[in-house]
């Protein structure tokens, strides 16, 4: 009887205790992206019981029930989900971001939209959130500084004016890494370049902005050789309200904005729009003066469960005035007067590109631009486990850039210049002596005189990308889709100022000899459809036509332990150029069509609870770019002799990541091998090697160039608590150039080539980017929600100067081997603050920024003419009110 009587009692304890715990299981998502959350804070409200999520977001904590868990995760609101034995499973969890990290937004396009997350197999990668590019990139500060603080990013915020930043990747600059704005490729169809200055109304609309080292995870045609920087920007919100905000800063900087959301109505319609005014007399060195308004429009549409629409159109119409880089020191011309001014004369801040003109400011060199960006998203979700995404994008740009036409202003003598003859004692341009000698020449002809002229560029580009994914295979995922490009772009110069001639005479070919009178303004707005036509046209006048149509797949597998992907995509590009100025009748180039591909995959392994390694590998055939096709201005329409063949690289990167709750960290090791590179630089060229250079108009054409670049990467992330972040990295680089490079050299005058020769570049060291660095950053709510500080810092070293191609030639040709300059390593403080009271039911922000807080002096850059030196302190403080 005993022993029934234990037994029964003992099944009632199992039974009790069966039903008082569960295994409560579940997975915490984006609730935007659906994309995983892993280390996400899983509490039992009100224990100490909790776990964290995995790197698939998914969690098992055992707790009695019926109860409640707390959900948390930096960036997102807190959440609380029930549970109970009868509810222990809890599926899918979806948790919001913050509004003040995501502002809300109706995420568009995000089956082209290339992020990380997207795919299970990580990369080197880093995130900046809405609210830091908020808080420390808006306003006269460039938008590539946001990215400073992660590893191997390099901004050179030099002196040149707003807009002139220059940015690299693992050492590679910007024509050779990938931007990407809401998926569609932005830089230059022509030479890769990035121009931040026709872009400078991101840091207002993006709500992040993702770094991507090495491979990356993009699965368009592109080909990048650093990285790829993914920028997304905000749509169509879905909550009414906006703000107004008023920016001052250093240099008489002022920018006012004001936007504002209807929020999505009950028939699903939304629209949002943001208007921006900035203006300043400099960014920082002198004669820097910049102007310019921002736009953004969007307009939404819900169509159902399944369709979403969004037609979004930006634009950042500016003019700013720029600097170059000077040499330390000043050079004078055999009668005495100033050939090029340096800093010796001029200051740190100095500027040898303006001047005053009877008292009147002017600046030889100003860069004016207006950049319209039109794109139609379409979100399909034909299914649970289907997504079609298609985008289609134009853009119309308009403008150029200003400088001297005809003698150029350091050939003016004593007789109208004076003393120091195009210059002021104090390096400024002396445009009255300039004005004088023009007036007394009259009409401007081939070097009587100096102009002021704009070399304009505009262009039309058209284009589109659809994606298709399909996750009807457990674990699976499918990718295929296109993007298909089509680019225009017309290159002529117009007179901008007479600057008292009374003409000019027309040296094309069509025109030659007719007076050419009418001028044109520098300015943004009045370059959408003020330019020259063919008959106002001076010294050179051409177009081309590139076309690109890419197809690409992808196919991954997933588990709980591992993850296994394959990428391929395959890219066919055809150029073709007119060359109007040049001959009577307008000549044709023919087509000429190239190929390329790219081949990439990888794998992931959860080693234990929080820890994966990775490890991708790819394969680029990347097509030249259109200027080194047609290398010449006698001839617009002929091809580089040898044919530009295709560029190759090889990428192989390795990597380790911990994730915690309040912890992250990420070391990556890399190699990228880039073979057949191509670059070509104009000069002089002693034929006969008597030490006088016959040839006056030389171009030398290196070929089959080779760069290694390899090293290590480590960034970590440590949030202890809600008030306080702590982050870092720390990188070390081998970049260097490798073997021998064949030289062709080309006389312009006749289009021969009239030698070759090799040019020894073997451990020859990559310039312009640092090859160590180190960083550290924190923030610290002093009062939660109400009192925020900030601080960076960053530290740069093996830092070396511009590979200069024409020194590299003459150091080849007299039996060396060319080493860059060893420039000086340094290190930079900035420092914000901001803080957020409630005015009813709204709320009103101050926010600060100071950067280069020590005021320090320093080069960061040169090239073949001098250095840039970095900016000094600059500052910002604003005003935000959101409704």
């Amino acid at each position: 009887m005993k022993a029934i009587k234990n037994l029964i009692l003992t099944a009632a304890f199992l039974l009790v205790c069966a039903v008082g715990f569960s295994q409560v299981t579940g997975t915490v998502v984006d609730g935007q992206s659906g994309t995983p959350l892993p280390g996400a804070s899983v509490m039992v409200k009100g224990t100490n019981n909790g776990t964290s999520t995995d790197f698939d977001g998914k969690f098992t904590i055992s707790a009695s029930n019926p109860g409640t868990l707390v959900i948390t995760y930096v960036g997102f609101i807190t959440k609380e989900v029930t549970f109970s034995s009868t509810k222990a499973n809890l599926g899918t969890i979806s948790i919001q971001p913050n509004a003040e990290e995501l502002e809300g937004v109706v995420v568009i396009g995000s089956g082209v939209i290339d992020l990380e997350n997207d795919r299970q197999t990580p990369i080197a990668v880093s995130t900046i959130g809405a609210s830091e590019i908020q808080a420390r990139a808006v306003g006269n500060v460039e938008f590539p500084e946001i990215m400073k603080n992660t590893p191997n990013v390099y901004v050179s915020n030099q002196s040149g004016g707003f807009g002139e930043a220059q940015m690299s990747v693992r050492g590679f600059g910007q024509s050779n890494t990938a931007f990407l704005l809401n998926g569609q490729p932005i830089n230059g169809m022509e030479d890769g370049n990035m121009y931040w200055s026709n872009w400078s109304g991101l840091a207002d609309i993006a709500n992040a902005v993702q770094v991507q080292r090495g491979l990356g995870s993009s699965k368009l045609a592109i080909s990048s050789v650093g990285g790829t920087v993914n920028i997304v920007t905000k749509a169509t919100d879905l909550k009414e309200g906006g703000y107004v905000r008023a920016m001052v800063g250093n240099d008489s900087f002022f920018k006012g904005t004001a936007t504002y959301n209807t929020g999505l109505n009950d028939k699903g319609w939304g629209f949002s729009f943001l208007l921006d005014y900035w203006q300043a007399h400099s960014s920082w060195a002198d004669g820097t003066k910049g102007q310019g308004q921002n736009y953004f429009f969007s307009v939404g549409k819900k169509i159902g469960d399944k369709h979403t629409l969004n037609f979004l159109l930006i634009g950042a119409p500016q003019y700013h005035d720029q600097n170059y880089s000077k040499a330390l020191t000043t050079s004078y011309r055999n009668d005495g007067t100033i050939n090029y001014p340096g800093y010796d004369i001029m200051g740190i801040k100095g500027n040898s590109n303006y001047g005053f003109l009877n008292g009147e400011y002017l600046s030889m060199r100003r860069n004016y631009y207006h950049k319209p960006v039109m794109n139609l998203n379409w979100d399909y979700n034909i299914s649970e486990t289907s997504l079609l995404s298609v985008v289609g994008y134009a853009s119309f740009g308009r403008g150029g850039g200003t400088g001297t036409y005809g003698s150029g202003v350091n050939y003016l003598g004593t007789t109208y210049g004076g003393q120091y003859g195009g210059y002021t004692a104090n390096g400024n341009i002396n445009w009255d002596g300039i004005y004088a000698q023009n007036q007394a020449a009259g009409i401007s002809d081939g070097f009587n005189s100096t102009i002021l002229r704009s070399s304009v560029n505009n262009h039309a580009w058209y284009g589109t990308v659809a994606n298709y994914e399909n996750n009807d295979l457990e674990n699976w995922t499918f990718n295929v889709g296109a993007d298909i490009r089509f680019y225009k772009g017309d290159h002529f110069r117009q007179i901008t100022d007479l600057l008292g001639t009374t003409g000019r005479v027309s040296d094309l070919v069509p025109t030659s000899g007719n007076i050419i009178t009418n001028t044109f303004d520098a300015d943004p707005w009045a370059a959408l459809f003020n330019y020259a036509d063919e008959g106002d046209r001076i010294d050179y006048d051409y177009s081309e036509n590139i076309n690109y149509q890419g197809v690409f797949g992808q196919v991954e597998y997933h588990d709980d332990a591992f993850s296994v992907f394959a990428q391929a995509a395959v890219s066919n590009q055809s150029y073709q150029r007119e060359d109007r100025g040049n001959f009577e009748v307008p000549r044709e180039s023919y087509t000429i069509l190239k190929t390329g591909y790219n081949v990439k995959g990888g794998g992931s392994y959860n080693i234990a609870e929080n820890h994966k390694v990775y490890a991708n590998i790819g394969k680029y055939s990347r097509q030249p770019f259109l200027d080194n096709v047609y290398p010449s201005y006698d001839d617009n329409t002929l091809l580089s002799d040898p044919e530009v063949s295709n560029e190759e690289i090889f990428g192989l990167e390795a990597g380790y990541s911990f994730s915690t709750s309040d912890f992250n960290l990420n070391i990556n090791a890399y190699l990228t091998q880039w073979d057949n590179r191509f670059f070509s630089n104009s000069g002089t060229y002693d034929l006969d090697g008597d030490g006088v250079d016959e040839i006056a108009n030389a171009t030398f054409l290196f070929t089959n160039i080779s760069q290694l670049h390899q090293g290590l990467e480590l960034d970590f992330k440590y949030t202890p608590t809600l008030a306080w972040m702590l982050r870092g990295y720390a990188t070390i680089g081998d970049w260097r150039y490798n073997g021998e490079s064949p030289v062709i050299i080309r006389n312009n005058d006749t289009a021969e080539n009239i030698d070759n020769l090799n040019v020894d570049l073997d451990g020859t060291r990559v310039g312009t980017a640092p090859q160590a660095s180190l960083g550290l950053g924190t923030s610290y709510s002093i009062i939660q929600n109400k009192l925020k500080v900030n601080a960076d810092w960053n530290y740069y070293n093996n830092f070396y100067g511009f590979v200069d191609v024409e020194d590299v030639s003459d150091s080849g040709l007299v039996g060396g081997t060319y080493q860059p300059e060893h420039l000086k390593p340094y290190s930079l403080i900035d420092l914000g603050a901001s803080y957020k009271f409630m005015l009813g039911e709204n709320d009103l922000s101050l926010n600060a920024n100071v950067y280069n807080v020590l005021d320090h002096t320093y080069i960061n850059q040169a090239d073949s003419y001098g250095y840039f030196y970095g900016r000094g302190r600059t500052w910002n403080f604003s005003v935000k009110y959101r409704f």
